[in-house]
């Protein structure tokens, strides 16, 4: 019994000709993007008027995005990225801001889309298919949306939890393998190397985890191979949590919630990583308006956040998403996950940055942040800044206090002109 899976079988030219004029689409995330689809849906652009594509993190070309697809496609993101920083920067994009937790409810009832495009297992023997790499907004998407289109695809990671969708549930299935994109980060610095040393510094035996992606979360990961009972709360995960999962050092034993499960909403990495979780009912997907809700988070003690920015300032604000007014990422879950770890017993919401940018020729410490520059995480919710230079700990402190701290950890370069423009601040 195919449960009518095969009569919902239709070419990808066929399944698109479904969507109306004026329609919102939903794309699923990041890795779980539905490529062979959007592709073809930009092939067929004279065909379309005034559709509006929305997604968070893309990791393909945002081909809908280019100017000549005015009047045909726009594209309206919750975080910039290579693909559409460009178009956002000259406003043939939009960008909205929202905090990741949020995007489920915002992509259903402020958009009101009504299109979810995305991308599934082949059904199994009792018709479920499964979104593999991706539950976040993708599975609620796929339950609000009057059209559902999937691409199935062999090369997809069948995972647990919130990403079994029936083949009911979906109105035409568009059958093309092709790899999933991946995600390699580079190599670990010895900037980075340093301030994983300072992350895992604050790290215990039975702590919760939440960490991003990139060099600085691996560099803090190869430190905690003596660590016990480690758990796992994030939004995403990638390789480097690969071997503290297979040596049991993240076992999930001491959580207060999910026991035994490493709970995530999305997965961006290589194709290890997706051969990891294939089948692993240890890894717990869930939508993100449960991995990333704070009253969520904070329900784990001691959960300890890991985030980065570009730059903050002497008050200890936060700017993780631009360049002066320049759109350059996104909130993301920066926010949910410093405040679920601010609520949370035994907490620590820890900031990470390399102290210098620009190849050392810019300090990411400033007495004021940018002209323009957008506010991420508030000087009322910091907690932990590490630099490669020390741990500096702004909770509780004055703003004279504060700024002391950060200038202990700033690169020695700059320290000097940082202690001036303190003069001038703070002892006018």
């Amino acid at each position: 019994m195919d449960y009518g899976y095969s009569q919902k079988v239709v070419s990808a030219e066929e399944a698109l000709r479904n969507i109306k004029n004026g329609s919102k689409i939903i794309l699923a995330h990041a890795a779980a993007e539905p490529v062979y689809l959007v592709n073809k849906l930009v092939e067929l652009k004279d065909e379309f008027k005034d559709i509006e594509l929305s997604n968070v993190v893309s990791l393909a070309d945002c081909a809908y995005t280019q100017k000549d697809m005015e009047g045909h496609f726009r594209g309206n993101y919750c975080f910039a990225s290579a693909g559409n920083r460009k178009a956002i920067a000259e406003n043939y994009a939009d960008y909205t801001p929202s905090f990741f937790y949020e995007v489920p409810y915002v992509f259903s009832n402020r958009f009101k889309a009504n299109v979810a495009l995305v991308q599934v297992t082949p059904p199994d023997k009792h018709g479920w298919c499964s979104l593999g790499i991706s539950a976040d907004f993708t599975k609620t998407s796929v339950e609000s949306a009057s059209l559902v289109i999937a691409q199935v695809n062999k090369n997809m990671p069948r995972t647990f939890g919130d990403t079994s969708v029936h083949v009911r549930d979906i109105d035409f299935f568009v059958e093309h393998d092709e790899p999933i994109k991946e995600y390699v980060g580079g190599e670990i610095t010895p900037v980075a190397h340093k301030i994983g040393e300072n992350i895992a510094s604050l790290i215990k035996d039975g702590d919760v985890l939440q960490l991003g992606i990139g060099v600085i979360p691996d560099a803090a990961l190869s430190f905690l191979t003596d660590k016990k009972d480690l758990g796992l709360h994030s939004e995403m995960i990638s390789d480097g949590i690969v071997p503290l999962l297979e040596k049991g050092v993240i076992n999930n034993e001491r959580k207060q919630i999910d026991k035994g499960k490493s709970v995530t909403t999305f997965l961006m990495g290589s194709k290890k990583l997706y051969d990891f979780v294939d089948d692993n009912p240890s890894i717990l997907f869930k939508t993100v308006d449960y991995t990333n809700d704070p009253r969520i988070i904070s329900q784990n003690d001691n959960m300890v956040a890991i985030n980065s920015c570009i730059e903050l300032d002497f008050m200890g604000q936060v700017a993780s998403e631009s360049f002066g007014d320049k759109q350059y990422s996104g909130t993301g879950g920066q926010v949910d996950f410093v405040r679920g770890a601010n609520m949370s017993k035994g907490g620590r919401a820890i900031i990470a940055i390399p102290s210098t940018a620009a190849k050392g020729t810019v300090s990411r410490i400033v007495p004021r942040l940018g002209a323009g520059s957008i506010i991420t995480t508030s000087r009322n919710d910091v907690d932990y800044i590490i630099t490669e230079y020390g741990i500096a700990q702004l909770k509780g402190k004055t703003l004279r206090q504060r700024a002391e701290e950060l200038i202990a950890v700033a690169h020695p370069d700059f320290r000097a002109e940082l202690k001036k423009d303190f003069d001038n601040i703070f002892n006018r």
